[in-house]
């Protein structure tokens, strides 16, 4: 049988040390470092027999989980990365997806959960976090796995130009009642659109929406290719 090699890069002991126990009683994963942070990884790495999976916590104290990734990915690019964190926000899943990233690992996952990602990273599946499947979002991140067309779910969504007018005032920081005077209607009608939108990119806050906007540049550039449609 053809083992999993694991290399595991987890600042916090009890974290690390139980992760490295319960993957050594695999038949199938053979744990071949745990490491407590980034520092000389890939001097370490290369001493080591290359890993075919490398757990990443997210949020190492001492070191950007980021830069660790895209250096990882360009030393060792047939090595799947998955990252480990509690919840991680859209923006960091985005930005470790670009950097390589193959999949996910909430830190709250069912020990089944957790065997099943590494097993499906290790055979080229992508996985993302199941709070994100099924989102626009997700579908961006796809988009920029396979670097092809936008998806058909993106081309189907329809934005009339007053939602559209609504996310360019959310992103400024205006309230609903004050983009309610700004484009003079009620608050009761701002609100409604605000509803509508949060179910058409199914985003949960007008926070989000805000924070995209601003923040993601894919975002910006999806939002721009989503067709507008005249006001009922």
């Amino acid at each position: 049988m053809k083992k999993i090699h694991i290399l595991i890069i987890e600042d916090n002991r009890l974290l690390r040390d139980g992760i490295s126990d319960m993957l050594k009683k695999q038949e199938d994963i053979k744990v071949i470092a745990a490491l407590g942070n980034g520092e000389n990884l890939l001097s370490i790495m290369a001493n080591l027999k290359l890993a075919d999976v490398v757990l990443l916590d997210l949020g190492l104290r001492s070191k950007n989980s980021l830069e660790i990734a895209k250096a990882i990915k360009n030393d060792y690019e047939k090595t799947k990365i998955v990252v480990m964190d509690l919840i991680p926000a859209q923006s960091d899943v985005y930005q470790f997806v670009q950097a390589g990233v193959s999949g996910f690992i909430l830190k709250d996952a069912t020990i089944n959960e957790f065997l099943k990602t590494i097993r499906l990273v290790s055979q080229g599946v992508q996985v993302l976090p199941l709070n994100l499947t099924g989102s626009l979002f997700s579908q961006i991140v796809e988009h920029a796995l396979i670097k092809s067309e936008p998806s058909k779910l993106m081309e189907s969504i329809r934005m009339t130009k007053r939602e559209r007018q609504v996310i360019e005032l959310i992103a400024f920081g205006l309230t609903n009642k004050e983009i309610a005077e700004k484009i003079h209607l009620s608050p009761f009608t701002v609100k409604s659109h605000v509803h509508n939108i949060l179910e058409k990119l199914t985003l949960h806050t007008r926070v989000q929406i805000a924070k995209y906007a601003n923040n993601t540049k894919d975002y910006n550039d999806v939002m721009k290719s989503i067709p507008l449609i005249e006001e009922e």
